[in-house]
């Protein structure tokens, strides 16, 4: 279920891996689970990330340090757990922008409401909150009717687009700028993860930009980041 939140629960312990897991997932989340900060990042590279549980201390890279590196790079929403001797790390993963914390030993349902808690808070950027109240965007020349999934040029000529390609570009409007994997745009257009050979978003990209692209072969307006991805380029605007 593409709508599902996506969230990583990283612990070095398997037995609370396997419970949290377990639990979130009876309340419908879809949840990846990681021993350690390698797990992790491969998950990240791969995926689309709502929330990340994280332990504070796991061997190797601790929960800080992932913080700080996750912090670095996204404000994907992060909960740690912690032991009650673990005061100054809370303190600094707060400091860090952690969104919350529960100490161990916990109750899962107060770690579910937690959950539930901080993705109400920042289950959104700026961009998606608006491109999900508006009607219509702009993107350059072109206007996005959201609600009738219609795209038209400044002559007001309807563009037909399929139901695919409708949810790629509004994924790429809710994140303008940003570089997305094939792996991130295919979790976060239809919820899963890529096969090696999947070119199902390289296919689509290329449909799009037939469409709403001056010159397809030199695309200005979703642009190709060889190696990272693909990222909408052209200014946004939300009516």
């Amino acid at each position: 279920m593409p709508d599902a939140a996506h969230v990583v629960v990283v612990d070095d312990h398997s037995e609370i891996r396997d419970l949290v897991r377990q639990y979130l997932e009876q309340q419908g989340y879809r949840i990846s689970v990681a021993k350690d900060g390698a797990e992790l990042k491969r998950i990240l590279e791969r995926k689309a990330v709502d929330l990340i549980v994280l332990d504070i201390m796991m061997p190797g890279e601790d929960g800080i340090t992932l913080c700080r590196q996750i912090r670095a790079a996204s404000e994907t929403p992060i909960i740690f757990l912690t032991a009650m001797s673990e005061d100054a790390d809370r303190i600094v993963g707060l400091e860090l922008g952690a969104d919350d914390y529960l100490v161990k030993p916990f109750n899962p349902r107060e770690l579910l409401a937690r959950i539930r808690a901080v993705l109400r808070r920042s289950s959104a950027t700026p961009s998606v909150q608006a491109a999900q109240r508006s009607k219509t965007v702009r993107i350059g020349q072109w206007r996005v009717n959201m609600s009738q999934q219609e795209l038209s040029g400044e002559n007001g000529i309807g563009v037909p687009l399929s139901t695919a390609e409708f949810r790629l570009l509004k994924v790429l409007i809710e994140r303008p700028g940003s570089v997305l994997s094939r792996e991130q745009l295919l979790d976060l257009t239809v919820g899963r993860t890529a096969d090696i050979f999947d070119r199902s978003i390289d296919n689509q990209i290329s449909r799009l930009r037939k469409k709403i692209e001056e010159d397809p072969k030199n695309p200005s307006i979703i642009k190709t980041h060889w190696g990272g991805g693909y990222s909408l380029c052209a200014e946004v605007s939300f009516e």
